[in-house]
């Protein structure tokens, strides 16, 4: 498998078309990249999927090139007027401030390679935000159907990314009440890996938000996800 870009054809097609239902969780993420951005000016969206992130990016006028390999979602995000390629490795080294990567890592073999190379792309300086299933404990028919290689705690996440040359500056868990969600998803898990969207839709309307003024008291210890934000070094690579 290519560590440089996700694997394709995606198979979790339809899950990426479910979660557009989270509403306040898509805006929380949004939110997210754009914090932790610090100003960037040119974004690359690493695994963009179907534009849940890259779209709105584009539409607020940032410059953002997308990293998506699977050629159907390819040709929706150029419908959606974002600039993609199937590869980072066409990307031009040095040229980026910026690239986040939402609940990709955990599709690729081999993250440290494909990490390095996105860290090519990238000023000296340049910022990084990932974000990805936290627990292997947690690994469901769910992640097996969506092509889950694995799930991260933060000792796992930060090796990954300091085994890419970066230097972290945090690294957190997020959504603690969705850890007990998948936890009971677990318990009463079927086999299938679908996603209950009544269930979502309420998850996200009237739950999320608690989960998220939690985080604050639970972020060192547990969460259905992890957080890291690093920097490219300054230093020659």
């Amino acid at each position: 498998m290519n560590p440089n870009r996700p694997p394709a054809p995606y198979s979790g097609v339809e899950n990426l078309e479910v979660m557009r239902e989270a509403v306040n969780y898509n805006r929380y993420l949004l939110h997210m990249i754009r914090y932790h951005a610090a100003g960037a000016k040119r974004f690359i969206d690493f695994g963009a999927g179907s534009g849940t992130f890259a779209v709105p990016c584009t539409e607020l006028g940032i410059d953002v090139t997308a990293v998506e390999p699977d050629h159907r979602l390819r040709a929706l995000l150029r419908d959606y007027g974002v600039r993609v390629v199937a590869d980072a490795v066409e990307l031009p080294d040095s040229r980026f401030d910026y690239a986040y990567s939402l609940n990709v890592l955990e599709h690729i073999d081999d993250d440290v390679g494909a990490l390095r190379t996105l860290r090519a792309k990238l000023v000296p300086g340049g910022r990084l935000f990932i974000y990805v299933p936290a627990f292997p404990s947690l690994y469901t028919s769910m992640d097996k159907k969506v092509g889950h290689v694995r799930r991260y705690t933060l000792a796992t996440l930060r090796a990954s990314v300091a085994g890419a040359g970066f230097e972290i500056e945090r690294a957190y868990y997020a959504d603690a009440l969705g850890f007990v969600a998948t936890l009971l998803f677990k318990t009463l898990d079927n086999g299938s890996g679908e996603v209950n969207r009544r269930l979502l839709r309420i998850y996200d309307r009237f739950v999320f938000p608690v989960s998220r003024a939690l985080d604050s008291l639970t972020r060192r210890w547990f969460g259905k996800n992890a957080i890291l934000i690093a920097t490219n070094p300054a230093a020659s690579r």
